[in-house]
């Protein structure tokens, strides 16, 4: 008989110390009724990356993207405050804005022509003369919760939970801040696709550095993986490692500094920070078994001086990338083995998981409808 979400659920036992702790059980990562329940509760509750400061400067600067399967719009209005809503025109439910960012007085929905301020309220309604009962004021686009941290803005689907200084904490906002990261600009995003769950992904970036001298040759040469460090937080896990000269010189020439901080941030959001330059990783779940991460690269020095060393810095990431597509796919197919069910979790190594883990249980668990917690 086939196991009910809530018994798939209930097979991870959050409680065990990281010395007894195995990963969750194989189906978290293959089936797609686990993928649809992280869609409502590990997504859809918890602040999501929705944009950058730098494309939201100006009155009518906008970003949409896609968050648990929700349209969003980000747009700063007129007044200059930012706001977030459901990119969903209130007349049919198309997308109001079509494009992944740009500038605009307005905001006109391209089907019947609908049209809203910059703050979200209707202001043109062709064809609309003597409907009945129709009360403008209440059909403005439907607001979602935003904020903004460092050079990012994050937005959540659902109105209840913590703020996002809440759900980070004073210390890790504190720590962030001093490494200075309004001193960097961004300079390139690219895009790729993994054929993998998305927590196969994020199990890899958190295993503590395990794997690297075995994976990441080049990467590893210029970390000193012996002093490798791993500090979780609530919500939270700082990977960190003191930086050498290695001898790979297109690594030793890109990367450099005293030390190289890898942030993770429940659940898919992380950036990779080296003196001078800086990664972010946005982790989106495209199918149970494949993966969108988005890197945007930001780097202290963006002058066409720099251009040179700067690609070549993307350059190297990319080998990184190369390297993670494709154990991540030996890994999803070694998860829908019938060999493989759960894997026990290194104490010096994969505490960072243990605590994605027990924070992923903690959101399936509270999405699981207590008089349906026994249906499939």
């Amino acid at each position: 008989m086939t196991a009910s979400v809530a018994d798939l659920v209930r097979q991870y036992d959050p409680s065990l110390p990281l010395a007894e702790a195995s990963t969750p059980p194989a189906a978290w990562y293959i089936d797609p009724r686990i993928a649809e329940l992280e869609r409502r509760t590990v997504f859809a509750r918890t602040w999501q990356f929705a944009g950058r400061l730098d494309q939201l400067r100006a009155p009518g600067d906008y970003v949409t993207c896609e968050i648990a399967g929700e349209p969003i719009l980000v747009v700063r209005g007129g007044d200059g405050v930012l706001r977030g809503f459901f990119n969903v025109c209130r007349h049919h439910a198309a997308a109001v804005m079509t494009q992944a960012q740009g500038c605009a007085k307005n905001l006109r929905c391209p089907y019947h022509g609908w049209t809203y301020t910059l703050e979200g309220a209707l202001k043109g309604t062709p064809s609309f003369v003597d409907e009945c009962h129709f009360d403008r004021g209440a059909h403005g686009l439907v607001p979602v919760d935003i904020a903004t941290w460092e050079q990012w803005v994050f937005v959540r689907l659902d109105r209840d939970g913590p703020t996002l200084e809440e759900f980070l904490g004073e210390r890790v906002i504190a720590e962030v801040k001093a490494l200075r990261l309004d001193r960097l600009h961004w300079f390139a995003r690219q895009h790729y696709l993994f054929d993998c769950n998305w927590k196969v992904f994020v199990d890899n970036y958190l295993d503590g550095g395990y794997h690297v001298p075995h994976l990441h040759k080049g990467l590893n040469s210029v970390l000193d993986f012996r002093q490798y460090t791993i500090e979780n937080g609530r919500h939270h896990c700082l990977q960190s490692a003191p930086m050498v000269q290695g001898e790979i010189e297109q690594f030793a020439s890109v990367r450099g500094g005293a030390r190289a901080n890898y942030y993770w941030f429940h659940p898919n959001f992380m950036f990779n920070w080296y003196e001078g330059m800086m990664d972010t990783n946005l982790v989106l779940p495209l199918g149970v078994d494949r993966t969108e991460v988005i890197f945007d690269f930001w780097f202290e020095d963006v002058s066409d001086a720099a251009r040179e060393r700067n690609e070549a810095s993307i350059a190297v990431g990319n080998i990184v990338q190369d390297e993670d597509m494709a154990i991540c796919k030996s890994v999803q197919r070694g998860l829908q083995s019938r060999a493989y069910d759960t894997g026990r979790l290194s104490i010096r190594r994969e505490a960072g998981e243990h605590l994605f883990h027990r924070l992923l249980h903690a959101d399936l668990s509270g999405g699981i409808a207590e008089p349906a917690s026994s249906a499939g």
